[in-house]
């Protein structure tokens, strides 16, 4: 079955970063705004490490937005629901700033581009750990604009984390196409290279690639952008 919809991984695939970087000065900068509202920086901290837990444990009965915020009140009370608004400031104004710790990939956009022109069906499928405010942000950063894609997710819209094959099958669920007529690309091993198991095909970017468990790559087409280009040719 040929394939008509690509996915793409969003951090490190489309928007090159060290991700601790990354992550480390996203921490930094939500818990100096939350500060000035009574949150000590370390346990906040914290409770955004343990909420993400949570998330990446959804059994999907309740979106990941749901499944965080939740769990937040449990450790902290009603107050931090009353909080949101301040959460929300930060995502809208301040988020913007982490750019400066990403790299600039112009051929991300233009891989996009093309498949688009060429009848592809364009999926964003990064982990859906992000407000939406906060992953729209992230896809300008790479060049590119929310409408590029079909879909997008984010903690609003899903039910399920990478690498749960339940998060894989959402999308297909959602877009209403078979695994095999899919090819996702990412960066990440355990958490993008694992929609194979489902019968997708898979390409790992290379450039910024994370391979926390030393998994042989040799048995996925991998590579760079040009090498990307070159898979994508041969559809």
């Amino acid at each position: 079955m040929s394939v008509t919809t690509v996915l793409f991984d969003l951090d490190g695939t489309l928007l090159p970063m060290d991700q601790d970087v990354y992550v480390q000065d996203y921490l930094r900068r939500i818990a100096t705004k939350l500060a000035p509202q009574g949150y000590d920086p370390k346990e906040l901290i914290g409770l955004i490490w343990r909420g993400t837990e949570a998330m990446v444990k959804n059994t999907g009965a309740k979106t990941n937005e749901e499944v965080f915020w939740e769990y937040a009140v449990s450790q902290w009370g009603e107050k931090i629901l009353q909080d949101k608004p301040f959460f929300d400031e930060f995502y809208e104004t301040e988020f913007d700033r982490i750019k400066a710790v990403c790299g600039f990939q112009p051929a991300a956009a233009e891989v996009v581009h093309g498949l688009k022109q060429n009848g592809f069906r364009v999926v964003l499928a990064t982990n859906p750990i992000f407000p939406s405010r906060a992953t729209r942000w992230r896809i300008q950063w790479a060049g590119l604009q929310p409408e590029d894609f079909e879909l997008y997710t984010v903690y609003e819209n899903s039910h399920h984390c990478k690498p749960n094959l339940d998060y894989y099958r959402e999308i297909l669920q959602k877009l209403q196409v078979r695994p095999e007529e899919c090819l996702m690309v990412g960066n990440d091993v355990a958490e993008d290279m694992v929609a194979a198991q489902l019968g997708m095909q898979v390409f790992l970017l290379t450039d910024c690639m994370i391979n926390s468990t030393n998994e042989d790559i040799s048995q996925y087409p991998h590579g760079g952008f040009e090498e990307l280009k070159q898979y994508i040719a041969r559809l």
